[in-house]
């Protein structure tokens, strides 16, 4: 197959979803030593959405998807392709892609999962660029979505009050002006991170056994302060090195998007690029840590509120367990 060097990616449309049931961080109070200025301070959560224990992942992509295609005109049987970043299928197998498509009607699309944690978004928007580059398809769906209230132990203070529920997604297509849309993308893993963020059983290494449910192996284990250090340093460096690869001065950017895991890290990120936090989009005050939502829910919500305009020089950037980090560079154009 011959590739066609003459089309770029653009993002055509956007759309999310977040549960309605709204968690406040004095709930924790009331059977957990934390408060709410506690988890403010150290994090810059007020609040996150969790959904309804007998509704899947699934749930929140396919309203995530269905906000996007009405906010672009685009049929279900339109999509060739739908991406599925999460790291909280519905079950093991089949892909929750299949069930989407199932679901959705999107009778003419193939698909799959992709796995990076809280960088999922990012991969599988990379992934997505390259079969519109290549001339394979004309329309791409890359949806990240997380029930992370599925695998957090609510005993856990040091990481239930940090995550939410929630889901974005963006509709990729051709375009033949090179100078927009998808530009520039630095992604990174590092394996050795594995002890630091993982969930240990539910896989072929630890199948589900009554040990590894009587030692809470299913649920999210982090080591915060390891995390924090490496986190705070990829993200932030990856962030400059996109914008320096590209002759871009702060001055040049739009907004920064990154992942919201915690108020300092997306803090001291702004801060290595020069950027004023007018520039940088922030909900992790509403929404807490929705893994592989936290990118394009920021890409929709403000893209709806207007503050998105055509042309602006936006970079989106994350950091998640593997460890998994990078950027990529967007030149808006919707």
């Amino acid at each position: 197959m011959s590739v066609n060097t003459k089309l770029n990616a653009r993002i055509t449309a956007t759309g999310h979803y977040v549960p309605d049931n709204v968690i406040e961080n004095k709930y924790f109070e009331s059977y957990l030593e934390t408060s709410d200025t506690w988890i403010r301070d150290r994090t810059g959560i007020y609040e996150r959405r969790w959904l309804d224990k007998d509704k899947p992942t699934s749930f929140m992509a396919i309203k995530a998807i269905e906000d996007c295609l009405k906010n672009s005109n685009t049929t279900p049987e339109e999509i060739e392709l739908i991406i599925v970043t999460t790291v909280t299928p519905d079950m093991m197998y089949p892909s929750t892609a299949c069930v989407i498509q199932n679901q959705m009607g999107m009778k003419n699309a193939w698909g799959f999962d992709l796995s990076a944690a809280c960088s999922g978004f990012l991969f599988g928007l990379n992934t997505a660029a390259q079969f519109i580059r290549t001339g394979v398809h004309k329309k791409v769906i890359v949806v990240g979505a997380d029930k992370m209230s599925s695998i957090i132990n609510p005993e856990d203070r040091n990481t239930v009050i940090l995550f939410g529920d929630g889901a974005g997604a963006v509709l990729l297509e051709p375009t033949e002006d090179l100078s927009t849309g998808i530009l520039d993308s630095i992604l990174h893993i590092d394996g050795s991170g594995e002890q630091y963020l993982n969930q240990r059983a539910g896989g072929s290494l630890h199948p589900a056994t009554y040990e590894t449910i009587d030692k809470k192996m299913h649920y999210v284990h982090q080591e915060g302060k390891a995390v924090f250090k490496v986190a705070v340093i990829g993200m932030a460096e990856v962030s400059y090195e996109i914008m320096e690869k590209n002759n871009l001065k702060s001055d040049d950017i739009a907004w920064l998007v990154p992942h919201q895991a915690n108020l300092r890290i997306i803090s001291a990120c702004a801060d290595r690029m020069g950027l004023g936090m007018d520039k940088v989009m922030v909900n992790i005050n509403k929404y807490g840590n929705t893994t592989s939502g936290t990118i394009p829910i920021c890409l929709s919500e403000w893209y709806k509120n207007g503050k998105l305009k055509k042309g602006d020089n936006i970079v989106l950037a994350s950091f998640g367990a593997g460890y998994t980090w990078g950027a990529i560079l967007v030149k808006w154009d919707i």
